[in-house]
């Protein structure tokens, strides 16, 4: 009797939140660790060539690349965790559970691999206005726009070219798991902000839009900040970079567009 009670009192599963369930359990599926990663098997980072001088050189340019990723996924540990205490429906709380755990494991990853290539470098202030642009938001339905359907869908890109110039190594590895589940976040980022902005005012989705134009520019200052150790290949790259850069923020606006959101006031930094 006890039994039939507990099903029959079961919350029914709510429709709208399946998409956001579906992504919680790709996230399980898709969870990996660190000990996966081909430690010892293939060089950490493209191993250089040359004199001793340009292979310091270019191992100095790695570290620095390592350095602004563990910065990202240290930050998006926060955010993660942030989303996971303050969502109010228990389908995004279980996602939001695993999202957590993958940034912790890629901060442990960034860790072990930035140590073991000499350490970190310089870090990107940019990087950290990001962040603290989203942690201080005013609502949830900004803190998924910002996190997961902007920033969530403009790094996967990034880890696809980085784990390009890194073939062979643990970095290349680590890169392409996290374009997975990057875009896991992102697809569940969007589903969610889907739900929340369902039945939200005209005012909220604004609200929105203009939050968008603040974080834009400071995105772009941070996609195209190089530091000391990356400065000599960021004036040759810069041409073919902005052009990557404007490319990724005109599909996040049709992203926003999908949202049902009125893109015709976003205010685009490159054009």
């Amino acid at each position: 009797m006890a039994t039939n009670q507990l099903t029959r009192d079961e919350p029914r599963e709510r429709e709208e939140f399946a998409g956001v369930l579906r992504f919680y359990e790709l996230a399980k599926r898709q969870e990996w660790q660190v000990r996966d990663l081909p430690w010892g098997e293939v060089p950490p980072i493209p191993e250089g060539k040359g004199s001793p001088e340009r292979r310091a050189r270019r191992n100095d340019l790695w570290r620095s690349v390592l350095t602004q990723q563990l910065q990202a996924d240290m930050l998006a540990c926060d955010m993660s965790s942030q989303l996971l205490n303050i969502a109010p429906d228990p389908e995004a709380r279980l996602y939001y559970s695993t999202m957590v755990q993958d940034e912790s494991r890629h901060t442990e990853a960034w860790l072990r691999l930035v140590a073991e290539v000499g350490g970190i470098t310089e870090r990107d202030p940019h990087l950290d206005k990001l962040a603290h642009t989203t942690l201080e938001a005013d609502t949830l339905e900004e803190k998924v726009f910002l996190m997961q359907v902007f920033y969530e869908r403009l790094i996967i890109s990034r880890f696809r070219l980085i784990a390009r110039a890194s073939r062979g190594t643990v970095l290349e590895d680590l890169c392409n798991r996290l374009a997975t589940d990057d875009g896991i976040h992102h697809g569940a980022g969007m589903a969610y902000e889907r739900v929340l902005l369902r039945n939200a005012s005209k005012q909220t989705k604004r609200h929105l839009i203009a939050a968008a134009n603040r974080l834009l520019p400071i995105f772009v200052d941070h996609a195209l900040w190089r530091p000391r150790e990356r400065a000599f290949v960021g004036g040759a790259m810069r041409a073919r970079d902005v052009e990557r850069l404007r490319e990724d923020l005109e599909n996040g606006v049709r992203l926003a567009a999908s949202l049902g959101l009125d893109v015709s006031e976003v205010q685009l930094p490159l054009t």
